[in-house]
């Protein structure tokens, strides 16, 4: 069965206006155009497209055809053979018909065209997510790879001092491993040690410089590894329990592990 999105993308409306699906389709389409309102509108629409398009597009019939009409019309006649009455509308009728004949072949053609113009407008949007989609990859790979050639360059300089974070009696259990580098201008911590939250509440890191308590970021447990705010003249490194998404001040209460530097 074909959904409403096949039967639009497709071409299968064009189709079904002019006459090329199997009867069994047209019963179906028949179907889903009396039940679904939206669809119907689109066909209406599209009906409406055509036969604008068909009209403004008519082509005149050769001059040649209506030549070789009156010529074959006089050789009777001068064979004695009655004219039918209203002859010249019956003429000018087949004209028309020849007309409208043109009309209906460059009306499909268009008609072709446009369900072609429709799928390749498809494929086209399809390929332009398809790369919006591989851009937002690659950025995310390479985001991924600069933040593991920095933690990779803490870990491994020779200058970087390592400096272990005990957890006090709110967090016995708990621990924490620094890796601080001041030529690399750098703090890396190992999260392992963290005790598991509660869903309302995360770690945050503060940086004593002075007296004054200045926010080192929020911290990521879901990674062992994390990467966070390098400040300057740091005396200490604290870590406390706070509102999830952080706070501008450290809760004092809730500080749950420090080291002096």
């Amino acid at each position: 069965m074909m959904d409403k999105k096949k039967i639009i993308e497709d071409g299968i409306l064009e189709q079904y206006i002019l006459g090329e699906l199997h009867p069994s389709d047209e019963r179906y389409i028949e179907q889903l155009l009396a039940s679904d309102p939206e669809l119907k509108q689109h066909f209406d629409t599209l009906e409406a497209d055509f036969e604008t398009l068909g009209l403004e597009n008519a082509v005149v019939p050769p001059p040649m055809v209506k030549n070789e009409l009156l010529s074959r019309a006089t050789a009777l006649k001068s064979e004695g053979v009655k004219q039918p009455t209203a002859s010249k509308a019956s003429r000018f009728k087949f004209y028309f018909a020849v007309a409208a004949s043109f009309s209906a072949l460059f009306l499909a053609t268009s008609i072709w065209l446009y369900s072609q113009l429709n799928k390749l407008e498809s494929d086209v949007k399809m390929v332009e997510t398809e790369k919006q989609d591989l851009k937002k990859e690659l950025n995310q790979l390479s985001e991924s790879y600069d933040t593991t050639a920095k933690l990779y360059a803490t870990l491994s300089h020779p200058d970087t001092k390592q400096y272990v974070l005990e957890g006090n009696t709110l967090m016995p259990q708990g621990k924490v491993i620094s890796f601080v580098n001041h030529d690399l201008k750098s703090v890396v911590i190992n999260t392992e040690r963290l005790p598991e939250l509660d869903e309302a509440h995360n770690y945050q890191m503060w940086a004593d410089v002075e007296g004054e308590m200045i926010d080192m970021g929020v911290i990521d447990t879901s990674q062992s590894l994390v990467a966070m705010n390098y400040i300057d003249a740091s005396e200490s490194l604290n870590i406390t329990i706070e509102p999830r998404g952080g706070s501008e001040h450290p809760t004092v209460e809730r500080l749950v592990t420090n080291v002096y530097l």
